[in-house]
């Protein structure tokens, strides 16, 4: 899963269109029954969804069900290093905000299961005081996941001597002096450079031989240091020059 922030557009195309404030896990496997042409998403408003998923093993349940389901909670619980019954609870209480569902076959644990929607997607822009709060806990809680996988990938990479992938990964950190409009411009520019496979998301017959699911954590807003201010408008007929 993949969280994305920028500024509200009509664009929904690949789970796009998030409004400021707002990110979106991109759920990556098309579902049979559930047909898809490219991700789209389901956007949250209510603190309780929010709140349902704020949990590090329902992300991970939420996560390998993306990529990699269906799966039971038998599954589940040996790639997690959980117990079945363990993520069979937190399966039901995924199940009761419709995030997963059964996906037919099986009896009790070995019932597989499968997410319902292709992405999900929040936003603040009219957002009450209890959303914020769900939202921002969500947040916190995958940005940390995310960082915590890059580090361990990039470690991992090296240990275990896979020179190439560990050299094609990379971290950059950039500023600039930007208009709300600029900035709005280039995150759009990262997002749709980010979404340029994203069909390999859905359908296995395009990924390439030896490829790896990679993920990609951008944003791009304002660095609030202390004491430094906003460049001062131009007034009406001032000299330029």
């Amino acid at each position: 899963m993949s969280t994305k922030k920028g500024a509200r557009r009509d664009d929904t195309t690949q789970g796009t269109g998030q409004a400021a404030g707002e990110a979106s896990l991109e759920v990556a496997e098309q579902q049979p029954d559930h047909p898809q042409q490219g991700p789209s998403f389901r956007r949250l408003s209510d603190p309780r969804e929010l709140a349902a998923l704020a949990h590090p093993v329902r992300l991970g349940i939420m996560e390998l069900l993306t990529v990699d389901g269906p799966l039971t909670a038998t599954e589940l619980a040996d790639r997690l290093d959980e117990t079945p019954a363990n993520c069979s609870w937190h399966l039901r209480k995924l199940a009761d905000h419709s995030f997963v569902e059964e996906a037919g076959g099986g009896i009790g644990r070995q019932r597989p299961w499968r997410v319902r929607q292709v992405g999900l997607a929040w936003d603040d822009t009219d957002a009450t005081p209890g959303e914020l709060r769900a939202g921002r806990a969500l947040e916190d809680m995958l940005l940390q996941r995310q960082v915590a996988r890059f580090q361990q990938a990039r470690a991992q990479l090296v240990d275990d001597g896979e020179r190439e992938w560990a050299e094609a990964s990379s971290l950059s950190q950039h500023a600039s002096w930007l208009t709300p409009d600029e900035l709005d411009e280039i995150n759009g520019e990262i997002l749709s450079v980010l979404e340029r496979y994203a069909d390999r998301l859905t359908d296995t017959a395009l990924r390439p031989p030896g490829s790896r699911l990679c993920e990609f954590v951008a944003w791009g807003a304002p660095l609030l240091l202390p004491g430094l201010e906003e460049t001062p408008a131009v007034t009406a007929g001032a000299d330029a020059s």
